[in-house]
């Protein structure tokens, strides 16, 4: 067994057993979990480079032989989804040094934490079905308890609608597994690629559609995404920017890794289906954003509208647009993240996040400032940041592919791109801009901040603003990576000759 790509799941898993062994003892939490996500971080760093040098690698685990054991498989696309966890892992774990209070660690933040990593890392590397399923219930869980930690109330309602939509996903992932398994009694994403074809094609289409809306509601797409901006501004910040940058992002994957390596023999039409959810996904989310006032709802708003550019390249589905698509996944999930963790930072002083009561914010913080103004224009996708690089590819991808659909998606990401700058540029007005509608109340910010260290909230910000300016500035490296994974999407050879063997293909 190749202990690199059990790894991934591994290192969160005994993060979070250690922590609820000194489960007495919540100050020790911080510690593990910062060195937790350190270690994920590396070993992201690590996974990556072996499956750059070496090709996709594959274990089973328990001895049996693919198809029937427990599959672990790692491309690119894969290899990269870890280590963006570890980014994000370590950029929150930072944060909730001051963020997360003392009451919320002992109720077990940290283990939660990483029981979530677990499940997501999970999910990035199994190569099976059902194993998909498993871990996608062991991030409900973990994500469910995180959303009400604190036992607040705006807390309970958002996850009233997060967890009953997710067991609409679950059931219906269950059901589709059901009946797959009937029918081809295979559950191996490897052994799928190659069986499935035989189906009657109405049987391939009514399982398409039942992952697409389970997968879809895990990946907030339209008209199923209205459990998202209920629930991602209840949650302390460090749980915002956590679920920012990687709970809808594991639903985008589970839709690229399936109809790019499962349902791929009815083409057209599915594609289709995804180009218009895509542009609806945009539109609905970016028009969301521009109806409030207040900044975290604005943020979750935007999180539906990003995630229709990704499903856009995986409708396009040409090597190109696959590649944006995975460019784009990158770059939205560091620069969510880090607006998440800015508007922390602006609450900070005491002041509610609506734009109506902030204010100032250039003059009393020019760093947290210039360090908003770089991560909001590169959501809004102005050139040369690195939201600019995901939809020129993007947008290039649609115009050559050229149908009607295409280009009307590709109409609409524009429209949607400028939409959203006049959105962010809303927030930069009111809470930057503009004087502060009341002096700050010392006293109030003193009782907020408490004697939270505010550089362990500046830190992890910097980081992520330095990370996302770097990947606008020079973004060939990344690429470079980028193309390859999609390479391997596009023609799945190698990783079905990964898993099953040279003889299986």
């Amino acid at each position: 067994m190749k202990v690199l790509l059990v790894l991934p799941v591994l290192v969160p898993l005994t993060t979070a057993a250690l922590a609820l062994l000194s489960f007495r003892r919540a100050g020790r939490h911080r510690a593990l979990g910062l060195a937790g996500s350190v270690l994920q971080l590396v070993v992201g760093i690590a996974l990556l480079r072996a499956v750059h040098r070496g090709g996709i690698q594959s274990t089973q685990l328990g001895g049996w032989p693919a198809p029937y054991g427990i599959t672990f498989v790692v491309d690119l696309f894969s290899a990269l989804m870890v280590l963006l966890s570890g980014v994000i892992a370590v950029a929150t774990s930072i944060y909730s040094l001051s963020d997360i209070d003392r009451e919320r660690r002992a109720h077990g933040f940290y283990p939660l934490m990483h029981v979530l990593l677990m499940g997501t890392n999970g999910v990035f590397v199994t190569g099976d079905l059902f194993n998909l399923y498993v871990w996608f219930e062991v991030t409900l869980i973990a994500s469910f308890v995180l959303l009400v930690l604190g036992n607040e109330r705006p807390q309970m309602q958002g996850a009233i609608k997060y967890v009953a939509m997710n067991l609409i996903a679950s059931a219906l992932f269950l059901t589709g597994l059901g009946i797959l398994y009937g029918s081809v009694h295979a559950l191996n994403m490897a052994d799928l690629s190659l069986k499935l074809p035989s189906l009657a094609p109405s049987i391939r289409i009514t399982l398409a559609m039942i992952f697409l809306v389970a997968f879809g509601i895990k990946a907030a797409v339209f008209p199923l995404f209205f459990w998202l901006p209920d629930s991602y501004h209840t949650p302390p910040v460090t749980v915002a920017a956590l679920f920012a940058g990687l709970l809808t992002k594991v639903g985008v994957y589970a839709l690229v890794r399936v109809f790019t390596l499962v349902f791929v023999g009815d083409g057209g039409a599915a594609h289709a289906l995804l180009l218009g959810i895509a542009a609806f996904t945009m539109a609905v989310g970016v028009l969301g954003a521009v109806s409030h006032r207040e900044v975290r709802r604005i943020l979750a708003f935007h999180s539906v509208s990003q995630v229709g550019y990704m499903v856009m390249g995986l409708g396009l589905f040409t090597l190109s647009s696959l590649s944006g698509a995975i460019f784009f996944v990158l770059h939205h999930a560091i620069i969510k993240s880090n607006l998440f963790l800015i508007s922390g930072i602006m609450q900070s002083d005491g002041k509610d996040l609506r734009l109506d009561l902030q204010g100032g914010l250039l003059a009393r913080s020019p760093g947290l400032s210039a360090c908003f103004l770089v991560t909001a224009l590169s959501l809004a996708g102005m050139p040369p940041l690195s939201g600019f690089w995901g939809k020129l590819i993007l947008v290039r991808s649609g115009l050559e592919v050229g149908s009607r659909g295409a280009t009307a998606v590709v109409a609409t990401s524009l429209a949607v791109g400028l939409v959203t700058l006049i959105s962010m540029t809303k927030i930069w007005n009111e809470a930057f801009w503009k004087p502060a509608p009341a002096p700050v109340d010392a006293d109030l910010a003193m009782r907020e901040r408490g004697t939270r260290p505010r550089a362990l909230l500046y830190a992890p910000v910097v980081l992520l603003t330095a990370l996302g300016f770097t990947l606008g500035m020079a973004p060939e490296p990344l690429l470079g990576v980028v193309r390859r994974a999609a390479a391997q999407l596009a023609d799945p050879t190698d990783y079905v000759r990964a898993v099953l063997g040279e003889g299986r293909r």
